[in-house]
């Protein structure tokens, strides 16, 4: 990229909180990478629930609008800022960034510890699918530390941190339970999990005897409901509110950018050790269909954007 050449960029903005119909495709100039940033050009992002609470104003840590949403990425580096080591131009990275700049965006500036050498053959819609959702359900997964044989519940098991959190339990030897609609048992079947209940004809409660972990990936009423499984030295992990909080038992998960982490993920991806399922792949002209999609609750896996149709990159 050559800075006389190319001088704005688009990127997706919000001026209010709202639906999805608040996100707009505006021009802004190509932001200068800082020390220790580099500048990627966009390969793919994904979508995440938190990006729509973040539209509606629900949460609130990215403080009021104009903002950009979206802290997945998956892009190769065109510029890097000073002090920035062992990454150059043309490098494909990926990782997990949070700033109000976000990753919906022809160009994207990521802390350059942030991020990891995106593994040959593992594309940039694959590597946009991993970082906020992968690093949630392998940081979850390994607060809980479960045992061989030992039981784990995993609510919203076929979405994207469950239907990581299934793959990453069952490779720790436990006995995997999901909770998902009957038109997802068979794929979270074929991910590992052991049993699988529809949450929408059987009270999850009273169909299973106790579990030695929780992962609630849904929150609200589902913490007490689900200290009920749990004998007294179980564990509750929630990336939710929930109204579990309090329980000894209960604790809070928030997927953190972790480059070694990610790295150790994109390589199981590679070897084919990890299944990425991928929902949807739609470009940024589709952003608010990718909002409305995601806020059915209905999504298997992840959904996916990548750039505007006259933007595309290999």
């Amino acid at each position: 990229m050559s800075r006389e050449v190319q001088e704005a960029m688009r990127i997706v903005s919000q001026q209010r909180f709202g639906g999805p119909e608040v996100l707009d495709a505006v021009q802004a100039p190509v932001p200068i990478p800082g020390r220790g940033e580099v500048l990627l050009r966009l390969g793919a992002t994904a979508v995440n629930p938190v990006d729509c609470k973040l539209r509606r104003g629900r949460v609130r840590f990215l403080g009021d609008p104009p903002f950009t949403l979206g802290f997945d990425i998956s892009g190769t580096i065109v510029e890097t800022g000073a002090g920035v080591d062992g990454m150059h131009p043309g490098d494909h990275v990926f990782g997990m960034i949070h700033s109000r700049t976000g990753t919906y965006s022809e160009f994207v500036i990521a802390r350059a510890d942030a991020l990891a050498s995106r593994p040959p053959g593992v594309d940039h819609v694959v590597a946009a699918a991993l970082p906020t959702a992968a690093l949630t359900a392998r940081q979850a997964v390994d607060a809980a530390d479960p045992k061989p044989g030992e039981t784990v519940l995993v609510h919203a098991a076929a979405g994207g941190v469950g239907h990581f959190a299934v793959q990453f339990a069952e490779q720790r030897g436990a006995h995997v339970i999901g909770t998902a609609r009957t038109s997802n048992h068979r794929f979270l079947r074929e991910l590992g999990a052991a049993e699988v209940i529809d949450y929408t004809t059987t009270d999850f409660t009273a169909a299973i005897g106790p579990v030695d972990v929780v992962l609630d990936l849904v929150g609200g009423a589902y913490g007490q409901r689900s200290l009920l499984v749990l004998p007294d030295n179980g564990r509750y992990l929630t990336v939710q509110e929930s109204d579990a909080e309090g329980d000894p038992r209960y604790r809070r998960i928030t997927g953190r950018p972790s480059p070694a982490l990610l790295a150790d993920i994109g390589t199981s991806v590679a070897e084919g050790r990890v299944r990425v399922h991928v929902d949807r792949a739609l470009r940024l002209d589709e952003v608010r269909e990718s909002h409305r999609l995601s806020e059915t609750g209905r999504v298997r896996g992840k959904l996916v954007l990548t750039p505007w149709r006259d933007r595309q990159v290999s």
